[in-house]
């Protein structure tokens, strides 16, 4: 009995043992490296940061209105390629932008005070005719050669002097020549220079319109009635 008790002790280990041996895993191959799914997701990443980016900028509609880049006198009307450009804005029904597609029709305008330039336009700006700041006149002038410097022109600051011409007698000159030290206006600004081919094509004279003082409105008129005024720019304020 013994002997059987230890055969049979015996096999039970045995079976164990086997069992134990079926149970255990058998080793696997190392994972493949896929580099295409790899660049896969970097792709995938950067158009989902390109995308979010995109969102951002289209968070707020944008519109083309018209932007001053050059400064524009009261009276004087706006001009593409002159004083005028595009500009993407975002929209924003609060404020009455002038929309670039405008800008043809807004030439028929005229600004109601100084615009300066960098400014975004908005309707308020300006009206069919134009405005004068409030103690300002503008006085309409016609100058032969020598009367104005050959630079002159729109947004320049002068000094206008009572020159004698040839057939005047002189009279008023004690209000100043050219290299006099007492102007008629001390400082003027120049609103408009007409075209030196469409001024001297009838008359032969310069077109010039002044922005002045009320003040001294009267006796420049005069002066220029009498083609005795003469321009003169006064230094460090010339328009850009």
């Amino acid at each position: 009995m013994k002997i059987q008790e230890r055969t049979g002790a015996g096999g039970n280990r045995a079976g164990v043992s086997a069992q134990g041996g079926v149970g255990e895993r058998l080793p696997t191959a190392p994972r493949e490296r896929k580099p295409a799914l790899a660049a896969l997701a970097v792709l995938l990443i950067l158009v989902g940061a390109l995308g979010a980016t995109v969102l951002v900028l289209r968070a707020g509609d944008r519109i083309e209105v018209v932007r001053v880049t050059k400064e524009i006198p009261a009276g004087e009307s706006p001009k593409e390629g002159v004083n005028i450009a595009s500009v993407l804005v975002a929209e924003d029904t609060g404020i009455k932008y002038v929309k670039w597609s405008q800008r043809r029709a807004l030439e028929d305008y005229k600004a109601k005070s100084t615009i300066p330039a960098g400014s975004v336009a908005v309707g308020q700006m300006f009206a069919e005719d134009g405005g004068v700041p409030t103690g300002k006149s503008t006085v309409g002038l016609s100058l032969k050669e020598g009367q104005y410097p050959s630079t002159l022109k729109q947004g320049d600051t002068v000094a206008a002097y009572r020159v004698a011409t040839n057939g005047s007698s002189g009279k008023g000159t004690d209000r100043g020549g050219a290299g006099g030290s007492t102007p008629i206006v001390a400082d003027a600004r120049v609103n408009t220079v007409a075209s030196k081919n469409d001024s001297t094509i009838s008359t032969g004279n310069l077109s010039v319109t002044l922005l002045v003082d009320s003040d001294d409105a009267a006796s420049l008129t005069a002066a220029a009635s009498a083609g005795e005024v003469s321009l003169v720019v006064v230094p460090g304020n010339s328009g850009n």
